[in-house]
């Protein structure tokens, strides 16, 4: 059996050269004990509308087969300005996740819906802020709509954000002070992307929930 990935840099994978930066996506095959193959199409910087549009789902609709599973998460980029990458939440947005799931049904595997993993952006009150708009809601209506699974990713990353708190919470994130490793020289504060370890706790977070979907 197959996972097959779509989405963006918060999910995809990253060389040696980014180090210690990398997506929930890559360490998803470890945490499966054998299970299933992961294959992670995600891409820095797409939306559900790019991804479509550089081509890059038909590899995807050539490779899945009956019984794969298609993990779908955008977001981060959609509610981007410029024309390449801008959906409408409960518009395009929807239309173009709608691509991906008919791509998956119509090879009979199985789409399940992701909404968008939080940024660490706290509140001086200590609650987490969240930057995604009305993007998880339309996603949550769709799958509603369609009787398609959905992982609540924005709900269970912003828990688990406001558990660690502002502080604790960087070591979830690319956080590094200047000469600690040598990728970053002069330091990097990054609340988008994930360090090894964050990246490794938000796909725990993904792996619980498809076990409580019967998987």
């Amino acid at each position: 059996m197959n996972i097959f990935l779509a989405g963006d840099s918060t999910m995809s994978e990253y060389d040696a050269a980014t180090a210690p930066r990398a997506g929930w996506g890559q360490m998803l095959g470890s945490l499966l004990n054998g299970k299933a193959e992961v294959r992670n199409a995600a891409a820095s910087g797409r939306s559900s509308k790019s991804f479509i549009d550089e081509g890059r789902l038909a590899p995807i609709e050539e490779a899945i087969g009956a019984g794969d599973f298609l993990l779908i998460q955008f977001g981060h980029n959609d509610e981007k300005d410029d024309e390449v990458r801008h959906t409408e939440p409960f518009g395009t947005y929807q239309f173009y996740l709608n691509q991906y799931i008919e791509t998956a049904k119509s090879k009979q595997a199985y789409p399940i819906l992701i909404t968008p993993v939080q940024r660490r952006k706290f509140g001086e009150n200590g609650k987490l802020q969240d930057t995604h708009g009305q993007y998880p809601e339309a996603m949550k209506q769709l799958a509603a709509e369609r009787g398609v699974p959905l992982i609540d990713l924005a709900a269970l990353s912003k828990e688990l954000l406001e558990q660690l708190g502002p502080e604790a919470s960087k070591k979830l994130f690319l956080w590094l002070d200047p000469g600690e490793h040598p990728n970053y020289p002069d330091g990097v504060q990054d609340d988008t992307h994930f360090s090894e370890h964050g990246a490794r706790e938000i796909a725990k977070l993904i792996v619980d929930k498809l076990h409580e979907m019967g998987w």
